[in-house]
């Protein structure tokens, strides 16, 4: 079973003079825009509760001003929240004096923004050792987990540049390599990739599974784009107008959708590419049919032509370590395709 690692509860937010009081009047039934109208306050969460497994990669996506940059702020506390808990590592945030907080932010948790956030006046080198710094690291320790981050980030040879000699792509990678350098336990990624070129997002998409396959961080990722979502996601949490509408994993969102917004998020998704065995199989009850099984993670596009030429129309289903968990019909994953 997996660990939680961020747990978030009932947690709300309402920016305006007096937020407590306006705080009565949400929790009395009055929506996000009636608030606005009547009182000029925003309501930004309202009642958030999502537990973040450690180890993985959380997304939370929504539209613009569905409040994900906003929550993600709440996990360090940049963002003091009018109501709710976090706790992380079973620790309550809510409750660090200053002194605490600061240690969460230097040695727990590490940033990356979507405006790269380089400092343009110091080299590459120099912007990657700078959180290495404010931990306390000594020069030589800095500049050799520096070195070390750039070059796995695919920037060996590029210390000396300054950011306004790099790439959008280049620097975003800067970033990712400033974050990684701190070895913090929690990665906050917010619209890291959104302000690049789509083949330059692909890429660094690529690069951040890569790193995670091997690292196992807690990664919480900000997005508005579902294909990003679907392609690194362990998890999705999708939010409107400040709420949690819904949450799990990428395939049961898209089959099992839980309002009509949800639907519409997900209408341009590209089942095939999307849709896995996983999310298909049924129980073989004793009946496990011939051919050859599908891997678990076989994506719908690549399984279709396989479970047209089988001899029934099914196939069995295997785990990574190649035991049977169930069987895949063909007329399933169709009606999956077509949904």
């Amino acid at each position: 079973m997996t660990d939680t690692k961020i747990a978030i509860k009932n947690l709300y937010k309402i920016f305006g003079p007096s937020p407590k009081s306006a705080l009565k009047k949400v929790h009395g039934g009055m929506g996000k825009d009636e608030l606005l109208e009547k009182t000029g306050h925003v309501l930004g969460l309202s009642d958030i509760t999502l537990d973040i497994p450690a180890n993985k990669l959380q997304v939370i996506m929504g539209l613009s001003g569905s409040g994900k940059s906003t929550l993600i702020r709440h996990l360090n506390r940049l963002i003091e929240p009018t109501a709710g808990e976090i706790w992380v590592d079973g620790e309550d945030v809510m409750a660090m004096g200053q002194n605490q907080l600061r240690d969460l932010r230097r040695f727990k948790m590490s940033m990356v923004f979507q405006n790269f956030a380089l400092l343009p006046h110091r080299r590459v080198l120099e912007n990657v050792e700078y959180g290495l710094g404010i931990q306390g690291i000594e020069e030589a320790e800095a500049a050799k987990r520096a070195v070390h981050w750039l070059e796995r980030v695919g920037l060996a040879g590029y210390e000396d540049y300054y950011p306004g000699q790099l790439s959008g792509g280049m620097q975003q990678r800067v970033g990712l390599a400033r974050a990684l350098a701190t070895d913090a336990d929690i990665l906050l990624m917010d619209e890291a990739f959104s302000a690049l070129d789509p083949l330059i997002r692909m890429d660094m998409q690529s690069i951040l599974l890569e790193l995670q396959q091997e690292l196992n961080k807690t990664i919480v990722f900000i997005t508005h784009d579902l294909d990003e979502a679907m392609r690194i996601g362990d998890s999705i949490a999708i939010l409107r107008d400040g709420k949690l509408i819904q949450s799990g994993d990428g395939q049961d969102i898209v089959l099992n959708p839980a309002d009509d917004y949800v639907t519409e998020f997900t209408r341009e998704i590209n089942r095939g590419k999307v849709i896995r065995m996983r999310a298909l199989q049924q129980p073989c009850n004793g009946d496990t049919p011939t051919g050859e099984p599908l891997s678990a993670s076989t994506v719908l596009a690549d399984a279709l032509p396989k479970l047209a030429a089988s001899e029934d129309g099914e196939l069995p289903v295997v785990c990574s370590e190649g035991k049977v968990t169930g069987k895949v019909c063909l007329d399933d994953a169709v009606a999956a395709l077509s949904a």
